[in-house]
């Protein structure tokens, strides 16, 4: 499953889980802008970052708490499903200006 990483409304890279493995690439137009990078943990550059775990960065997008539980009964989604969870909760109303859309 692939989902479109924005900043406010520009497209700046694609998440990717493929075989529990997490790819986060930055689009090609984007690296050419003046915008700069989404995260410090994340800087503009062509490779991939992969990783095993979700990326710090959108695990911090996601609820915690209350609030976490509160959002898995009402959505059905498994709590430890993080990329789900994004997927589902992170596409409007996010801390800052990076949103989340699935690709269709």
């Amino acid at each position: 499953m692939i989902v479109d990483i924005y900043d406010n409304d520009t497209l700046c890279g694609t998440l990717a889980k493929q075989n529990n493995i997490y790819i986060f690439i930055y689009d090609t137009i984007f690296l050419k802008s003046e915008s700069t990078a989404i995260s410090l943990t994340l800087p503009k550059q062509k490779e991939s970052f992969v990783s095993k775990n979700l990326h710090p960065f959108f695990s911090g997008l996601l609820s915690e708490g209350s609030l976490k539980l509160i959002q898995c009964k009402e959505l059905k989604i498994d709590e430890n499903d993080e990329f789900t969870r994004l997927i589902k909760t992170a596409q409007y109303d996010t801390i800052g200006t990076i949103t989340i859309k699935e690709q269709k």
